[in-house]
Parts: structure tokens; sequence; C-alpha cells
């Protein structure tokens, strides 16, 4: 009997059950995949928590990889047995899944399906931050929160090929380590340092041009301080809980900043962005210019345990959970 993990009701990850859970047949417009293996996302905690309203019960998860088992009507392009893989699916913690085609992606010879499962959501917002929210130059001196997870160091990659000198903050020396692999130039432990400081003097005073902040509110302040005069905070993300209102009339105190909150499903609408963005990932990857990092691998009911790693910041990579009924 297939299974899924469902949020009984908002809180922690202790609400996570793992229930018999059959979706059925494809409608017409839809495909049945099996999946092989679901990525674990912060937005997973956030609807989890209630954070992101979604009303329980539901099955979790929105980002997968797995084989097309079964095609319904009126579905062209795809075939049974074909590798896809999804970033804005609910429900991907799931033994199967049903999806339309215009959610899914094909993934390329080259790239496995526990890579593609583990990159395409990060991936694609790694570049869709260093390319579409702000198109990175040579020479800009940009400062990453959490460089050691698995955002961090896709977008650490994406911007030293953008020829980016990259300043990234972390808290342990195992962490640090992971930063330098990515291609952090300037590793700050934000556990020993004021990370606000040590960016100015990193850069001679001026502060740097961009920085991207998925910690939220425990960075918040610190980071409008690292910028230099106009430079741009893009806040994409909230591991440390939101941020808190404020006046606007700071961004002009700090130096007439710019600030941006986006979402990677907004810069994904449109079908032509989301084969461009996920084109770009899955080509790197195949060409060994994009390296995956998967810290850790759980089983279905092992998602709690998998939440309670990620919101301690233990992770140093992507999480995934395998669905080994898919791959016999």
């Amino acid at each position: 009997m297939s299974q899924a993990i469902f949020v009984e009701r908002h809180g922690g990850p202790e609400v996570l059950s793992l229930r018999d859970h059959d979706p059925g047949a494809p409608a017409p417009g839809q495909v049945r995949i099996a999946v092989h293996a679901a990525g674990v996302n912060f937005i997973d905690t956030y609807q989890r928590s209630g954070l992101y309203p979604r009303t329980p019960p539901f099955v979790l998860g929105m980002e997968g990889a797995g084989s097309v088992e079964a095609v319904g009507s009126e579905v062209s392009g795809l075939r049974v047995g074909q590798r896809v893989a999804w970033a804005q699916l609910p429900g991907s913690y799931a033994d199967h899944v049903l999806a339309k085609p215009a959610s899914l992606v094909p993934v390329p010879d080259g790239v496995s399906s526990d890579s593609a499962a583990a990159a395409l959501l990060q991936g694609m917002t790694a570049h869709c931050l260093s390319h579409s929210v702000h198109a990175v130059q040579p020479g800009e001196s940009v400062l990453v929160h959490a460089a050691a997870g698995g955002t961090g160091q896709l977008l650490t990659q994406f911007l030293k090929r953008a020829g980016a000198r990259v300043l990234g903050t972390c808290s342990t020396d195992a962490k640090a380590s992971v930063c330098r692999e990515a291609g952090v130039d300037e590793v700050i432990r934000y556990d020993q340092l004021d990370f606000a400081a040590e960016a100015r003097r990193l850069t001679q005073g001026r502060g740097v041009d961009v920085v991207y902040d998925s910690v939220g509110q425990s960075t918040f302040d610190g980071s409008l301080k690292a910028l230099r005069p106009r430079g741009l905070m893009v806040l994409f993300g909230q591991s440390s809980g939101p941020v808190p209102p404020f006046d606007i009339q700071r961004l002009n105190q700090h130096g007439s900043l710019f600030l941006t909150r986006p979402s990677l499903f907004h810069y994904v609408a449109e079908r032509a962005d989301l084969e461009a963005h996920a084109s770009a990932v899955f080509t790197a990857i195949a060409a060994g210019k994009l390296r995956v990092r998967i810290d850790k691998t759980y089983g279905l009911a092992q998602a709690a345990d998998a939440h309670r790693d990620l919101e301690a910041r233990k992770s140093t990579g992507k999480l995934l959970l395998l669905l080994p009924a898919a791959r016999s």
C-alpha cells in the first residue's frame, strides 16, 4: 500500500504521521509518479508549523524526483518510465503523487534522481537569486548567510562562476570547511564575530554590494549594516523566524538601500522560465560544474527526524527522504 507523511495539526515535528495513502489513477491531464526521493526544505517546516497557511490534514512536501508510472488522457510529451523532477508539487512526502505535466521537468542523463531531488528547488533558487533577482557582476562583493547549507553552497558556486567575491557566514569549524569547499572566499564565524563589522572590515569599510539572507529575524539588522550605500538586501528565507515590521526609513538611514523579498515561485510561474532555470541547474550538474552535497538521507517514516535536524541547523547540505519501494 502506498504511504505518505501527513500533517495532522500545526506544530512541531511530532505532528507528522505516516499513513496509508493512495492517490489513485491519473485523471485526464495528469500523470502518476512513483517517487524516488523527496527533498526536505524549510518551506516544509513553515507549512507544518502554520507559519505558511495550509489547512490540516495534508500531505507535506513540495520537491522530489521519480518516474512516470501511468499517463492520463490528454497528456502529451511524457511517457511511462520517464524520469522527472519537480519543485512545487504539494504532497511530495509520499510513495506516489499525481501531477500535471506543467509542474514537471525531465531529468536528463547524467543527473541521478537523488541529485535531481536534492538540487531542483535549492538549485533553481540559487540560480534565480544570482541571475534574475540580481545579475551578479564580476568583482562584486556578496555576503551569503548560512553558506554551508544546501542553498548556500549552490548559491556560492553560481556566484563564483559569475566572478563575485563571496563572504559566507557559518557557526562551526566543520561548516567553515564546507563553505571553503563550495568556494567561499572569506568565512565569517557569526558565533565568534560581529558579521556586519567583519564584512565591512573585509571590504575596507565600504560594505558588500549584495546580502543574500535566508535566516531572517536574527540576521536582518546586521545584514543592513553590512551593505554599502545603495546596496541590495535580498531576504529569501526566515529560518530564525520572520522579520518584524520595520520603518522603511531605515533603508535611507543605512545609505538608500534596496530591499527585496523574492519567492522562487514568482520567478518560475511561466513555463519558459521554469525550463530555463531547471536547465541551468541540471546542465551544470551533468557537466560537473555544480556540486550537490547530500548531507543525510532518511526513510519516509523518519520525516520528523529530518525536520528536527534541519531546524537545529545540523545539516551541511541537502536532506532527502528516500522511497526504496519506488526503486525496486
